[in-house]
């Protein structure tokens, strides 16, 4: 039920590790503050991974630990995974979107970078909208990462179609999401 080939973990760590490091650090010290960091960050792991698997079986479990991180996320983490189960579901496309939307407006580069790609091919709706498109690559240029040089657009791009896996556009079109 969990199991998770080489070649997928291979492929997902530079995207888990990002994450690791992007959660916010405990200014507190206290065992029950740094206590609480240790708990957010694993079950983020623990979320990626499931979601990494392409496993649905998982997607339940992944959700529920999100859930459990979404108080403790600062950097939009959490709502960007939870929107990219909702696509991985078929769920309705609102549900993703306000999920992207929220992760975005916490600085998290892949969300931005979806969001991008949605309104640009168009991806998850019906047509493109090339100025809201245009909005999210400005949005994402003005992020730390894109001002540091990694990821790249480009890479970002690249990741978040790594991590949509099946959910390709054109299922999406098919399935008249």
């Amino acid at each position: 039920m969990y199991r998770l080939s080489t070649r997928l973990i291979a492929l997902s760590l530079p995207i888990l590790l990002a994450g690791c490091a992007a959660s916010k650090p405990c200014t507190d010290l206290s065992e029950r503050c740094q206590a609480e960091r240790m708990l957010y960050q694993n079950d983020m792991l623990q979320a990626r991974l499931l979601i990494a698997s392409g496993e649905k079986e998982n997607y339940r479990l992944a959700d529920a630990l999100l859930d459990r991180a979404m108080p403790y996320d600062r950097k939009g983490e959490a709502p960007f995974y939870k929107a990219l189960l909702k696509i991985k579901d078929g769920a309705p496309t609102e549900e993703a979107l306000d999920l992207l939307e929220e992760a975005a407006k916490a600085g998290q580069p892949y969300a931005t970078a979806l969001l991008y790609k949605v309104y640009s091919e168009p991806f998850l709706i019906p047509s493109a909208d090339r100025a809201k498109a245009s909005q999210y690559r400005a949005a994402y240029s003005r992020l730390d990462v894109a001002i540091s040089g990694y990821p790249s657009f480009e890479k970002a791009l690249t990741l978040v179609d790594g991590m949509l896996g099946a959910a390709s556009s054109q299922d999406a079109q098919a399935a008249g999401r």
